[in-house]
């Protein structure tokens, strides 16, 4: 039996993978968050892997407060980049296999077209360039490694902007929200499901690759929020607002629609539209 890892298992995806882990029986997993796993403590995370025999890791965790990390720069780049240092160099002395979750964030969003794993990553803020160092210690220190960026990640767990615009509709009778950035919402649950998918079918070969995943389609903000007003049964107003007049601290990629059909070709996964997603993300959440 496999023993796998998985960090950041309290935010939304962690506890997506969580959910579905009794699907595979074949895995022994082990759930660890910040309390449970220092992964800035470099002896904390070769004790880990030495005492349980891990095989493989999911690194869910992440700094994702992209207009926090503009001023907290030193543990952006901590969490998001010397960590991952740290649990790469770790993953490759105990030759296990390392799955880390990135992010569309690592692309300026100024393309006309899905983004392709091999387009130049160019970071417009600086979350995502910590996201991108995270990428390029991965690749530097593991040689049996998958990166999978996605985007616009929401569930039933955490703080998200689905569970955002169900609380502002409950609360407000017309709220403002941008139009004019382009992406994919994608269930965090689809996510993990992808990823387990990636694990259960790895077979101890060096990998270095990347792949991207988001549910299927692409939508503004503002027609996202328009969306769970109505699925909601919400009557609060969605007002369109341009990005310049949002004032956010950090740059948002324009358009950040990402290419799926690599993960698709390669694991033979589907990938659900993401309106069917958040209609049953919502059922969760208003039952």
């Amino acid at each position: 039996m496999k023993n796998i890892l998985i960090t950041g298992s309290n935010g939304q995806l962690g506890s997506e993978i969580k959910d579905r882990s009794a699907n595979y029986p074949q895995f022994n997993f082990f759930f660890t968050d910040i309390d449970e796993l220092d992964l800035t403590d470099r002896e904390a995370v070769m004790h880990f892997f030495k005492q349980n025999n891990i095989n493989a890791c999911i690194n869910c965790a992440a700094y994702t407060a992209v207009d926090k990390a503009e001023d907290d720069r030193e543990l952006a780049l901590l969490v998001n980049s010397e960590a991952v240092k740290i649990l790469s160099q770790v993953c490759s002395e105990h030759d296990a296999f390392l799955v880390h979750i990135s992010t569309d964030y690592v692309f300026d969003g100024r393309n006309y077209k899905p983004y392709n794993e091999t387009d130049p990553p160019s970071p417009d803020s600086y979350y995502g360039l910590t996201k991108l160092k995270g990428e390029e210690a991965v690749f530097a220190f593991c040689n049996k490694a998958v990166i999978v960026r996605t985007s616009w990640l929401y569930s039933a767990y955490g703080n998200n902007f689905v569970k955002t615009m169900i609380r502002l509709g409950r609360e407000k009778e017309a709220i403002g929200v941008v139009a004019d950035q382009v992406g994919t919402p994608t269930y965090a649950g689809d996510l993990a499901r992808a990823l387990l998918e990636i694990i259960s079918k790895y077979d101890g070969a060096v990998v270095n690759e990347i792949y991207h995943f988001s549910n299927e389609g692409a939508i503004s903000w503002y027609d996202f929020a328009k969306t769970i007003m109505q699925e909601a049964n919400l009557n609060c107003k969605v007002n369109p607002i341009e990005s310049k007049d949002f004032q956010a601290k950090a740059n948002r990629p324009f358009y950040s629609v990402l290419n799926k059909a690599k993960i698709k070709n390669d694991f033979k996964i589907e990938i659900p539209y993401w309106l069917d997603s958040l209609k049953y993300v919502i059922k969760k959440l208003t039952p």
